[in-house]
């Protein structure tokens, strides 16, 4: 029991580790080659866990050799479109100019119902409306709509407008995080200023406290349910 314990930690740390080499993605986003070199270290750290009496190494050795493998492509990748192009594929414009492209979809073997479906999921409901539409290589779908069906936006109007930038956790379950003051343009000062403003006696107090660039702040206490 206690090997079968020690040998599923170890190759839990391994393939997580494996895993989170690949970057930040979800299923969905993952290239070709990501996807099959995910589901072979997914296969291959089962192995060695269905059963003990084989060695460890037949199952870190290879998961070992996927990650290198996967590595050494990436930075191939990276330096050669030839050879991105040939493990990661290329964009197919899908919609043209506001025309289907019917050799590209066929190409790809992607039906209308697939196209409809995409678009949805966008909000668009009406093939009509879409000027450009290329499918990614890893599945999904980017759509420039036409002009006149666009969404309107402040610079239509000549309206002033200020970049949205993303909220800074100050202080999370009582804990101050001193990098994200600065980022937010902020210090010490000003946030026990903000504190006694809202008659807040210590950090302790909050669960949450964001800022933004405009110093707009959101306080949540540990006391509010």
């Amino acid at each position: 029991m206690a090997i079968s314990f020690v040998r599923t930690l170890i190759l839990y740390v391994l393939v997580v580790a494996a895993l989170r080499i690949m970057g930040k993605r979800q299923v969905g986003e993952l290239q070709p080659g990501e996807l099959v070199v995910a589901i072979m270290i997914s296969d291959l750290g089962t192995i060695p866990l269905a059963d003990t009496a084989l060695p460890l190494a037949g199952g870190i050795i290879p998961i070992l050799t996927l990650i290198g493998a996967e590595l050494l492509l990436s930075i191939l990748s990276l330096k050669s479109e030839k050879i991105r192009r040939i493990f990661s594929g290329s964009p197919s414009v899908i919609i043209r100019n506001g025309e289907l492209c019917r050799k590209e979809m066929k190409k790809n073997r992607y039906s209308l119902e697939d196209l409809a479906e995409s678009l949805r999921m966008k909000d668009i409901y009406n093939i009509d409306d879409v000027y450009t539409a290329i499918l990614e290589t890893n599945g999904s779908l980017s759509v420039i709509p036409k002009s006149d069906k666009r969404s309107l936006k402040a610079e239509d109007f000549n309206l002033p407008y200020e970049q949205e930038t993303l909220p800074f956790v100050i202080i999370a379950d009582g804990k101050v995080y001193k990098k994200h003051l600065k980022e937010a343009g902020v210090d010490e000062n000003w946030l026990k200023k903000t504190l006694k403003s809202h008659k807040i006696s210590s950090p302790e107090e909050v669960f949450l406290l964001t800022a933004d660039s405009d110093k707009n702040t959101v306080i949540q206490l540990k006391n509010n349910k």
